[in-house]
């Protein structure tokens, strides 16, 4: 926090030095920037208290699972054009002309789960061995377990 605060200090001392707007404006604009960060940041949380825990957590799991995955695989990429790995197939498919990295879903989905339209045989297998290195571990501990049945079971009523 200390940085970003830090960063917008000097973005607003920048706009307020180089005199195109004055003090006034840059006030005000700075303490509308600040009252929508709070009602927004409320917002949010307040949304969130909505959201059962055990819910929440286990969909942001699974979504810091699929950004592991693909950091692991735009890491091997990086190996691979460094020539410290090979690259197990250029090209293995082919998705552009379903879905382009180059529109704003194929570049949020390539930033939040590594999404590559021509990946490389090493990514392929990055993801997987991650997903499974991660995933299997945290589905078996956070499935419902079933109690084991002791043979007991209840009596029926009693007819009289």
């Amino acid at each position: 926090m200390l940085r970003e605060g830090a960063e917008t200090v000097l973005f607003v001392f920048g706009i307020a030095s180089g005199g195109s707007a004055g003090l006034p404006e840059v006030a005000g604009g700075s303490l509308i920037g600040v009252a929508g960060g709070a009602l927004l940041g409320a917002l949010l949380y307040l949304g969130l208290l909505r959201i059962p825990m055990k819910r929440l957590f286990t969909v942001t799991g699974w979504m810091v699972l699929l950004l592991a995955a693909g950091l692991a695989s735009q890491g091997v990429s990086l190996l691979v054009q460094a020539d410290l790995l090979p690259a197990l197939g250029n090209d293995v498919w082919d998705t552009s002309f379903l879905l382009s990295e180059n529109g704003l879903l194929g570049r949020v989905l390539h930033t939040l789960v590594g999404y590559v339209a021509k990946p490389q045989g090493i990514q392929v297998v990055a993801f997987a061995v991650t997903l499974l290195a991660i995933g299997l571990p945290m589905w078996l501990l956070t499935r419902p377990r079933r109690l084991p049945d002791a043979g007991l079971h209840r009596a029926p009523p009693y007819p009289g």
